[in-house]
C-alpha cells in the first residue's frame, strides 16, 4: 500500500529516453508551417514584422485537433481560436491599463490556471494549455495602448481563421482519416495483446482496451449520422474487441493486415460481422443525447491542479522579478509547462524542460548570427524551428523544446534585434527559477482529491460492470443496450486505469486501495469479455468449469 505521509522516490532513469514518433508527426509539423508562413511573409513584405506576435497567436491554433474527426475538429479549432484570441485580448487590455509588473504577473498566473483547467477538463489534447499560456503571458509585457487593441486582436483573428482552414483542409482528401487511424491503432494494439495469448499483465490489457475505447470515441465524436465507412470501421473495432475478449483465439496477423488496409484512401477491409454488430452505431445517437454533467462537476476535480498552476506561476514570476530578469513571463511559462496529472509526472516534465531549454539556448547561440543576416532569414529560421519542434516533440518533450526555445527567443527579435548574450542569460535564469519554484509549488499544494477521484472511478466501474452483468443475466438482452453497456464499461475501465496511474504518482495522501483496483479491473474485463461473447461476436468459452458467475468479482 501507499503511505499517506511519505513521498515517493522521484525517477531519473528513462526521463530523457526517446520514444517512437507519432504516426502523424508530420501533420501538425506541416500544418503549423502552412499556418505561420503566409501571415509572416505578408508582414515581411510590408516591413511590419513587429506585428508578427499577434498573427502568431492565431497561427499556432493549427497545432490542435489533429487526432479528431473533422466534424469535431471544426468545433475544437473554433474554440481554440476564440480561447487564444480571448486570452490575448485580456492580456493586451491589462498591458494597456497598467505597467506594474507584479500585477501583470498575477494576471498571467490566474490566466494560466484558467487555461490549464479548461484544456484538461475538455481533454483538448496536445499541445494543451502551454501554447495559450505562452501567448497570453508574453502579451502582458508588450507595450500597448487601448487604441491599438482592435487592430492587434483583428490580426490574431484573421490568422486564427487561416489556421482553422489549414486544419480542416486535409478533410477534403481524406474525410475519414482520423477515424481510420484510430481504428488502425486499436487493431494493432489488439494484435499486440493477442500475441501474448492472454498471458500479458493487466497494464498491457488495459493499454489495448484504451486504444479500442479511443477508437470508439473517435466514431462517437464524428456525429450520430451513420454512413458506410463508419459501419465498416465499427465492424473492425468489434473484431479488435473480440481479440481483447479471446486473445488465444485471435489471429494477430489478420488484425495487423486490417490495420495496414486502413492506410491511405483505399477501400476499408470488409469483415464478416454478426447481425448484432450492425446495431452498434445505431445506439450512438442515444449516447450523444445523454445529458452532460454540469460544468462545475466537470471542473471540480481539476481544482488542485489549477491551484498549483496559479500559485506556482505567480511565485515563479515574482522570483524572476526579484532577480531583476527583464522577462518574468518566461519563468511563468516554464512553471505552467511543468504541471501534469501528479507530482511524479511534473518532476519528469521539469527535468525535460530544463534539459531542453539549456540545449535550446546553445542552439540559439549558433543560429542567431544566421537569423540576424536579414529579416527574411529570421522568418525562415522560425518556420524551420516550428517544423522541428512539432516533428520532434512526440519522441520526448525535451527534444521538441530544443527547437521551441530558440524559436521563442527569435520571436522576441521580430520587433528589433537584441543582444544574444543577454537573451541567453535571461532565458537560462528564468528556466531554472521557473522549474525550481514551479516544482516546489507542486509539492506544497497537495492534491488529496486524487484518492477521492480514484474512489469515484472505482464506483463508476463497479456500476458499469453491474449494469452489464444484469443485461447478461436476461434471457434475450437487446443488442443495442448490451453494446451501449459494453462501451460504458470499457470507458469506465479506461478511466479507472488513468485515474489510478495519476493517483499513484501523487504525494501526501492516504493509502490507495490498490488491491481493490486490481480486483475491479479483473472482474470488469471478465464482464467485458462476456458481453462480447453474449452478442455472438467471439468464440464461446468451452471450459465446462466457467459459468456466468465469472462476470462477478
Amino acid at each position: 500500500m501507499s503511505s499517506a505521509t511519505t513521498p515517493r522516490r522521484l525517477p531519473l532513469a528513462g526521463v530523457l529516453r526517446l520514444g517512437r514518433p507519432s504516426d502523424i508527426w508530420f501533420k501538425p509539423a506541416l500544418s503549423v508551417v502552412a499556418a505561420v508562413a503566409p501571415p509572416n511573409l505578408i508582414l515581411l513584405a510590408l516591413g511590419r514584422l513587429d506585428l508578427a506576435m499577434y498573427t502568431m497567436a492565431g497561427s499556432l491554433c493549427a497545432l490542435y485537433g489533429h487526432n479528431r474527426p473533422y466534424a469535431a475538429r471544426a468545433r475544437i479549432l473554433a474554440g481554440v481560436v476564440l480561447g487564444m484570441v480571448g486570452g490575448l485580448a485580456l492580456s493586451l487590455l491589462a498591458a494597456s491599463l497598467t505597467s506594474d509588473a507584479v500585477v501583470l504577473v498575477t494576471v498571467g498566473a490566474l490566466m494560466a490556471a484558467a487555461q490549464k483547467t479548461a484544456c484538461d477538463a475538455t481533454r483538448l489534447g496536445p499541445p494543451g494549455s502551454v501554447v495559450l499560456t505562452f501567448i497570453s503571458s508574453a502579451s502582458l509585457f508588450v507595450p500597448q495602448t487601448l487604441g491599438q487593441l482592435p487592430g492587434h486582436i483583428g490580426l490574431a483573428l484573421a490568422a486564427g481563421a487561416w489556421a482553422w482552414l489549414v486544419g480542416m483542409a486535409p478533410g477534403l482528401l481524406r474525410p475519414h482519416g482520423p477515424e481510420r487511424r484510430a481504428t488502425a491503432t486499436a487493431l494493432n494494439a489488439a494484435a499486440a495483446y493477442a500475441d501474448t495469448r492472454g498471458t500479458s499483465d493487466a497494464r498491457a490489457r488495459a493499454a489495448s482496451a484504451a486504444a479500442i475505447h479511443a477508437a470508439w470515441q473517435s466514431l462517437l465524436a464524428a456525429g450520430a449520422r451513420p454512413d458506410h465507412t463508419r459501419r465498416a470501421l465499427e465492424q473492425l473495432l468489434v473484431r479488435a474487441e473480440v481479440a481483447l475478449a479471446a486473445p488465444a483465439d485471435a489471429d494477430p496477423a489478420r488484425l495487423r493486415a486490417w490495420a495496414r488496409g486502413l492506410r491511405g484512401t483505399g477501400r476499408i477491409p470488409r469483415t464478416a460481422a454478426p447481425r448484432e454488430a450492425a446495431d452498434e452505431l445505431l445506439g450512438v445517437a442515444a449516447e450523444l443525447a445523454h445529458p452532460r454533467r454540469p460544468a462545475w462537476q466537470r471542473l471540480a476535480p481539476f481544482a488542485p491542479i489549477a491551484a498549483r498552476t496559479a500559485v506556482g506561476c505567480a511565485l515563479a514570476g515574482y522570483a524572476s522579478l526579484a532577480l531583476g530578469v527583464g522577462r518574468p513571463y518566461w519563468a511563468l511559462v516554464t512553471a505552467a509547462s511543468l504541471y501534469q496529472a501528479n507530482v511524479t509526472l511534473t518532476w519528469n516534465r521539469g527535468i525535460q524542460r530544463v534539459v531542453g531549454n539549456l540545449v535550446g539556448v546553445l542552439f540559439f547561440a549558433a543560429l542567431a548570427p544566421l537569423a540576424h543576416l536579414h529579416p527574411a532569414a529570421l522568418v525562415v529560421c522560425c518556420l524551420a524551428l516550428n517544423f522541428g519542434a512539432e516533428a520532434l516533440i512526440g519522441r520526448n518533450y525535451w527534444l521538441g523544446t530544443v527547437c521551441v526555445t530558440p524559436m521563442a527567443l527569435l520571436i522576441t527579435e521580430f520587433a528589433r534585434v537584441q543582444n544574444p548574450g543577454q537573451l541567453i542569460t535571461e532565458r537560462v535564469a528564468d528556466t531554472l527559477v521557473g522549474a525550481l519554484v514551479g516544482f516546489a509549488a507542486a509539492v506544497a499544494v497537495t492534491n488529496r482529491r486524487a484518492g477521492d477521484r480514484l474512489e469515484q472511478a472505482l464506483t463508476a466501474a463497479d456500476r458499469a460492470r453491474e449494469n452489464a452483468a444484469r443485461l447478461l443475466a436476461e434471457p434475450h438482452p437487446a443488442p443495442r443496450a448490451l453494446g451501449s453497456a459494453r462501451r460504458t464499461l470499457a470507458a469506465a475501465l479506461v478511466d479507472l486505469r488513468a485515474t489510478a496511474d495519476a493517483a499513484v504518482g501523487e504525494w501526501w495522501q492516504r493509502a490507495l486501495p490498490e488491491d481493490r483496483v486490481v480486483l475491479t479491473e479483473q472482474s470488469g474485463h471478465r464482464t467485458l469479455a462476456a458481453t462480447v461473447r453474449a452478442q455472438g461476436l467471439a468464440p464461446q468459452d468451452h471450459d465446462p468449469g466457467r459459468t456466468t458467475e465469472d462476470t462477478r468479482p
